[in-house]
């Protein structure tokens, strides 16, 4: 993906405190949200260790020094960008089991969400595989732990649909359809994103429902 465009640069930052829901507060958090943007695409193109505070603000369209005033460093970027995402994904699994009663219907949702997920931030996806053990122990520990418990969402729905299958079976599924899903973007994204939400949306989804739904035969 190619480096996001820089960002016309704000006016200097004063020293006064900024109360929530003031413009000056909104430009902070616009800015915030850039420097995220802009690490996902550069760490997923070069690798968390090869691009700088200064790559980062360029991209944003501040200085280097300036992340600073939004991050404590490189390692707090991409701690936030994580931990945020995994939030968005337990957030969203949870909204799903919140309004939908029918197991198969729960199911569809939460495939439907994924591969939204999958389609519309690859560049995440590829900067966890290869840059999770550059967090911190702390983020570590905290991202798996989210991630964990949206994995046992898909089991919970799982299991009503296979009564009597082991909680150790479901959860396979659960990641291996994680796998399907979060690999496609990878291998289509030369196609363009407006035909790969077309083609690959509704293949995805029919191939992960069958995945999580097909009865497995007793082995003899």
């Amino acid at each position: 993906m190619p480096t996001p465009p820089p960002v016309k640069p704000s006016a200097p930052a004063l020293a006064a405190h900024v109360t929530p829901g003031t413009p000056r507060s909104q430009a902070k958090e616009n800015r915030r949200q850039a420097l995220l943007a802009a690490a996902a695409a550069l760490f997923a193109l070069h690798g968390f260790n090869r691009v700088s505070l200064e790559d980062l603000g360029a991209a944003a369209g501040v200085s280097g020094p300036a992340v600073y005033r939004h991050f404590q460093g490189k390692q707090a970027v991409l701690g936030d960008l994580l931990l945020t995402v995994s939030r968005e994904l337990l957030d969203g699994g949870r909204r799903v089991i919140a309004e939908t009663t029918d197991p198969l219907a729960a199911l569809r949702r939460l495939v439907g969400f994924q591969v939204e997920f999958a389609l519309g931030k690859p560049d995440v996806i590829r900067v966890q595989d290869r840059d999770f053990s550059n967090l911190s122990q702390k983020d570590q520990s905290e991202v798996r732990a989210l991630q964990r418990n949206y994995v046992e969402i898909w089991v919970e729905v799982l299991s009503l649909l296979h009564p009597g299958t082991d909680a150790v079976e479901l959860r396979m599924r659960a990641h291996a359809t994680f796998g399907l899903i979060n690999s496609t973007p990878h291998s289509i994204r030369n196609h363009g994103r407006k035909i790969a939400h077309k083609t690959a949306r509704p293949l995805l989804e029919s191939m992960a429902l069958a995945a999580l739904t097909v009865d497995v035969p007793e082995a003899p």
